[in-house]
């Protein structure tokens, strides 16, 4: 069928609803309005108000209240407007939602799952567009998802849902109006294994999330150029599955980390450090990486697209792994 990845989303949280009568949906204008990126439009008149639940514009506030239900034997679904916001809700999910299993000795669960809007490239100023999931991937007791594909965006949901710990899950604004195909039967999908999406043998490229479109362009045009690209959408930041990216090293030798978080202290560093501990006698040149510039994501239509990973610093970073011009 012929839908968008807002609908896959909207259609995985209508079949999760549908399938177990604890799971709601909270979070600011997710109902009357239908969410500020319209997943959850018409879902309040499907299901009411008791599982369609407004709340005020408290991130700590609803954020602690999911986290309560999820102790109190629910399945939550919150969504935060976006990542930015999230920082108002750092203590309930760090310091409660990531810690209440280990400091309960093993009996409290938090089967909490948190959605949340990232990324640039819309001109919604700095507050509102910064890639902070590399951040929350830092935290041990999360679970951080980022589906890039029309399939993971219908099927993770559940999945995560199934997750007796918190998940969070990390849209990026810029796929909401991404159209394609998928299949009718379309359903829940692994969580814990990376996905190679695009197969050669001359470069490794890795990214997740809103980028992932982005490298596929710059793979096929490496390809014109005789530069053939395995591109592995990651899909999950933490648990990384780091023997995916290690098999394509190992057949490469060349890898190139893309990442729209900025390039100190982030997830492609992780990833980066990563390859060099564990495949470095694999590599025939040094890990590149593409980041955005360390700087507060500009406004301005220009500066932001200049701030931001792009195709042509994509290409130039694998012309420099292949030892071409770049």
């Amino acid at each position: 069928m012929k839908t968008t990845y807002r609908e896959a989303m909207r259609a995985a949280l209508r079949d999760a609803m549908q399938r177990d009568e604890r799971v709601f949906l909270m979070g600011e204008d997710v109902g009357r309005y239908g969410g500020s990126f319209a997943v959850s439009l018409g879902l309040l008149e499907e299901f009411g108000p008791e599982r369609i639940r407004d709340t005020p514009l408290s991130e700590s506030g609803f954020v602690g209240a999911g986290i309560g239900a999820a102790l109190g034997g629910m399945r939550p679904v919150v969504e935060i407007m976006t990542v930015n916001f999230s920082l108002l809700a750092l203590d309930q999910i760090i310091n409660n939602a990531a810690t209440l299993l280990h400091m309960s000795g093993g009996q409290f669960n938090v089967p909490i799952v948190i959605r949340m809007t990232t990324g640039a490239g819309r001109q919604l100023g700095a507050q509102h567009s910064h890639s902070l999931e590399g951040w929350y991937a830092h935290i041990p007791g999360l679970r951080i998802l980022a589906p890039a594909t029309l399939a993971d965006a219908r099927g993770m949901l559940w999945t995560a849902l199934q997750d007796p710990d918190p998940v969070l899950i990390f849209e990026h604004g810029s796929l909401y109006n991404v159209a394609g195909e998928l299949d009718d039967d379309a359903g829940a999908v692994d969580i814990d294994k990376a996905a190679v999406v695009r197969h050669g043998d001359g470069l490794t490229l890795v990214t997740y999330g809103g980028t992932l479109p982005m490298v596929l362009e710059a793979a096929d045009l490496l390809a014109a150029e005789g530069i053939e690209a395995d591109v592995i959408d990651l899909r999950t930041l933490r648990p990384l599955d780091a023997p995916t990216i290690l098999d394509s090293v190992a057949r490469t030798h060349r890898a190139v980390v893309v990442d729209e978080g900025w390039r100190s202290g982030s997830i492609s560093a992780e990833i980066a450090a990563r390859i060099c501990e564990q495949a470095f006698f694999d590599l025939d040149a040094p890990v590149e990486r593409v980041c955005s510039l360390e700087v507060p994501v500009p406004y301005a239509k220009h500066l932001e697209q200049a701030a931001l990973p792009s195709v042509e610093r994509v290409m130039a970073a694998a012309r420099r792994a292949v030892g071409t011009n770049g």
